[in-house]
């Protein structure tokens, strides 16, 4: 006569085992150091205003989000002088719009861009570069589309994680537009956008 339990032990020990291994490997799980973080802002219609067939469009930036922790900037390790920065950690840090834009006077054609921002003892410039798939430390100045001067305040108190904003303008009148703003330890910069 066969015992009725031995397949219901073999099971449940099987799945005590797959069960440890399971999480053993997730308690090895690490967070990476810097998120994700993105802005965006949306392009529509007043009520009732919409042409026959008319969309929304938008105007997004993505970026990965580094913090200080308790690191300065503009050392050889973090933000350095002179040398162009994509901008975020991890991967490129991308502008994708799709309505063309007037960015800091530049005029960017929609479609999808990496940024990268030029940090000097002098100012900020924003670099718009054609998005080529390059690694997110690689900056090639040939892929330059516009190069943007950013107003540049020193903040009264630090922010910890680098933050970028898209911050529509409500004004009713005249095109679409508002302001770029970015702000890390004491450094906030920003320049004006607006639809071409």
């Amino acid at each position: 006569m066969t015992n009725p339990t031995l397949p219901t032990r073999f099971t449940a020990v099987v799945a005590l085992v797959l069960a440890a291994s399971t999480l053993s490997a997730q308690s090895a799980l690490r967070p990476q150091p810097s998120g994700l973080a993105s802005t965006q802002v949306t392009l529509a219609y007043p009520q009732g205003q919409a042409p026959a067939g008319a969309k929304n469009s938008i105007i997004r930036i993505e970026y990965g989000q580094p913090h200080l922790r308790g690191r300065t900037l503009h050392t050889p390790d973090l933000v350095p002088y002179d040398k162009a920065w994509r901008t975020g950690a991890n991967g490129l840090t991308t502008l994708t719009t799709e309505v063309d834009l007037v960015l800091g006077g530049a005029t960017i054609p929609k479609g999808t861009y990496a940024l990268f921002t030029l940090p000097s003892q002098s100012g900020w410039k924003l670099i718009v570069q054609k998005n080529v798939a390059q690694s997110p430390t690689e900056y090639t100045e040939v892929n330059d589309v516009a190069r943007v001067n950013l107003r540049v305040q020193r903040l009264a108190a630090p922010i910890e994680s680098l933050s970028i904003t898209l911050v529509p303008s409500t004004e009713a009148t005249g095109p679409a537009r508002g302001e770029l703003r970015l702000a890390w330890g004491t450094v906030g910069l920003s320049t004006d956008w607006s639809m071409k």
